[in-house]
């Protein structure tokens, strides 16, 4: 049995801009729909992106207000919210080495079910 991996729960902002680069490629199609919420130790509940990289779990801390501003401010994305072509080829030659990117890449849109 493999050990699990640590849990990193951390603010968009104060990530590495590396890894900031790779939750976008990830997300490309905004993070606002990812979100997932849960209790913290105090009870509060508390709204999250899930990013999982091959030797740590994150749970990247945000609103869906704050999802939306991220993307709205952020000129990788265009002004309907998806990563900008150009942005998302450089990004996944930079980061084609990483063996976990895989599982996340998808050219699939998602639908507008809760509009």
């Amino acid at each position: 049995m493999q050990p699990s991996k640590p849990r990193v729960i951390k603010d968009f902002e104060k990530l590495d801009e590396n890894l900031q680069e790779q939750i976008k490629l990830a997300y490309p199609y905004g993070f606002y729909d990812s979100l997932i919420h849960f209790y913290n130790k105090e009870g509060k509940k508390v709204s999250a992106l899930p990013f999982e990289t091959d030797d740590r779990y994150y749970m990247v801390r945000m609103t869906v207000a704050e999802a939306k501003a991220i993307i709205e401010d952020d000129e990788d994305f265009d002004d309907d919210g998806n990563l900008k072509d150009e942005i998302k080829d450089d990004y996944e030659s930079k980061y084609s080495d990483v063996s976990y990117m895989s599982d996340y890449i998808s050219d699939d849109e998602p639908t507008d079910d809760d509009d």
